[in-house]
């Protein structure tokens, strides 16, 4: 990725929704036609979309986190102090 914040546009990501749309579209299909079971397997493969998404950030295909400034990371490190309130004069 060329931008350290790509705002989710991963492989995983992108995967992970097209599967989950389809679900939807099962889902959909199976309310339209009142059939429980398709309304089911739709439902399954939303979960599978998850799970697919997971794996596949899990394999290096997701996005890595990174902390910007004032992140936990430079907090920690005692890089980032806390601003200390100021009183306003009356």
């Amino acid at each position: 990725m060329a931008e350290s914040h790509s705002h989710g546009s991963t492989p995983a990501s992108w995967t992970a929704v097209v599967v989950m749309i389809v679900g939807f579209l099962v889902a959909a299909f199976g309310v339209v036609l009142v059939d429980w079971w398709i309304i089911a397997v739709g439902f399954g493969v939303i979960v599978l979309g998850g799970i697919v998404g997971k794996v596949m950030s899990m394999m290096g295909l997701g996005q890595t986190a990174s902390f910007t400034h004032g992140g936990a990371e430079e907090h920690a490190a005692g890089r980032v102090t806390e601003d200390e309130p100021t009183e306003r004069s009356s």
